[in-house]
């Protein structure tokens, strides 16, 4: 054999054999996914559960993030008694299909639980949560009483050196961040990282401490979700927090899902001012996150994948 055909075939054998080492991997995984997954999917066009399947399916497979035996949480916006058409709360269907997921990719429990503003048990059973999650297999908690939450501390924190933070969640594996895209009428928008109001006890301390820092500073507690997974479904576009009637929202039919909640609430942003005009340079947590390196507002600059169904 020549030198030049010893090249040619080499150069062969080692592209066969990267393909092979993919598909390989795909199978091992269960998902089509052979490249690295993007940075951020947004997904458009579907019901709650088909538009988390495939965000999943294109972020690398449910069992990217969850392992056989672990113990997930769930935190979804569950802060207010309204209907689900109100869009004041995360979407109880996609919450059920989440449930779903984890435990198909093997996790021993999964958890649901949030510190509501209105009663908690009204607030479980109103929005539809309760129900689904329960349906699907998941353990709900109540968020009501300091009890349940324990002090630790956030080095990183401006205004928040410490906070109390629920149990179960300090206890998981691994958790995901799932807020509704709204309007808000104290920090101006609620998502992903204002959703951490709902793991912690001291709420009154951000509002008087600087809301936008300590919106921030909570979010560098050092075990971040897995995937931030905006439920933008149906939007509340005004009057925000819990809404005044159905014709608040706008029906969206998105999700978008990143491990980045920096980029993800930015690009939250940017679809909410399709419906209703929202200068994120008000929306000052998300400036404080990126300078606390929580993430990236340039979402230009990241891999997003956009699928219409």
């Amino acid at each position: 054999m020549e030198r030049r055909d010893f090249i040619k075939t080499s150069a062969a054998i080692s592209v066969a054999m990267l393909t092979f080492n993919k598909l390989e991997a795909a199978k091992t995984t269960n998902t089509l996914m052979v490249e690295s997954a993007p940075d951020m999917v947004a997904v458009m066009g579907g019901e709650p559960a088909q538009l988390l399947q495939r965000a999943l399916t294109e972020m690398g497979g449910i069992g990217k993030y969850v392992k056989k035996g672990q113990s997930v949480v769930i935190k979804p916006n569950i802060g207010w008694d309204k209907k689900p058409d109100f869009a004041a709360n995360t979407n109880p269907e996609l919450i059920g299909e989440l449930v779903k997921q984890c435990f198909s990719a093997g996790a021993k429990k999964v958890t649901i639980f949030d510190h509501t503003c209105d009663n908690w048990q009204k607030c479980y059973e109103n929005s539809g949560i309760e129900k689904a999650a329960k349906a699907a297999g998941a353990t709900v908690l109540p968020g009501n009483d300091e009890v349940y939450y324990k002090e630790i501390s956030l080095p990183q924190g401006v205004k928040l050196k410490s906070v109390k933070i629920h149990q179960a969640l300090l206890e998981s594996d691994v958790w995901f961040n799932v807020p509704v895209l709204k309007n808000h009428g104290g920090a101006k928008m609620s998502i992903a990282m204002k959703n951490y109001m709902g793991i912690v006890w001291d709420r009154a301390y951000f509002h008087s401490n600087d809301l936008y820092q300590c919106i921030a500073d909570s979010c560098t507690w050092m075990k971040k979700p897995a995937l931030n997974i905006i439920d933008a479904y149906r939007c509340m576009r005004k009057n925000g927090p819990q809404g005044r009637s159905v014709s608040d929202t706008n029906v969206l039919k998105t999700i978008i899902v990143s491990p980045n909640i920096v980029a993800a609430d930015t690009a939250a942003i940017g679809l909410f001012n399709q419906v209703e005009k929202m200068d994120i340079e008000e929306v000052g947590y998300i400036a404080n996150g990126e300078k606390l390196k929580l993430g990236t507002q340039k979402i230009n600059k990241l891999n997003i994948k956009r699928i219409k169904l």
